[in-house]
């Protein structure tokens, strides 16, 4: 077992500036290399320290203002206008930067597509779920309302 440090939230794992325990091989072949950990040492500390501020800075200040942003984007649909072929079917999928830019567009606020977790792939019009991570004990679950250009 290799002790590593987040430097990126890595679902099923844990956030940025955790400390955890995996698998050599998954450390060596796949979170070290791709920039999600580094492996942890004594002074491994000071960076910890540094990756947890900087997330605490980003996070929403208070409880208060991520439920009310929840209630605000659980509230209205999100449509996202995208070029479709015959019988609805998208060129491509729909991203996580695409529902977070339909999501400032809708006036809803401004949501970090990093937050944003699609279940499964948008790959057709129609109204497709999301989740958006607001908080570590705050998530709203929105309707995208995908709709072929003219």
């Amino acid at each position: 077992m290799a002790k590593i440090i987040l430097t990126h939230e890595v679902s099923g794992l844990g956030t940025a500036g955790d400390v955890v325990e995996v698998k050599d091989g998954y450390a060596r072949n796949y979170l070290v290399p791709q920039g999600f950990a580094t492996p942890w040492t004594r002074g491994g500390q000071k960076q910890v320290d540094q990756i947890k501020a900087a997330r605490a800075a980003r996070e929403l200040h208070s409880l208060e203002d991520a439920q009310a942003l929840k209630a605000k984007l659980e509230s209205g649909k999100v449509k996202l206008t995208v070029k479709a072929g015959l019988g609805g079917r998208l060129f491509g999928s729909v991203k996580a930067a695409d529902i977070a830019t339909a999501v400032a567009d809708a006036g809803l606020g401004d949501v970090d597509k990093r937050k944003i977790e699609i279940p499964t792939p948008i790959k057709a019009v129609g109204d497709h779920e999301a989740t958006i991570r607001l908080r570590d004990e705050v998530s709203a679950t929105i309707t995208v309302q995908v709709v072929a250009a003219k």
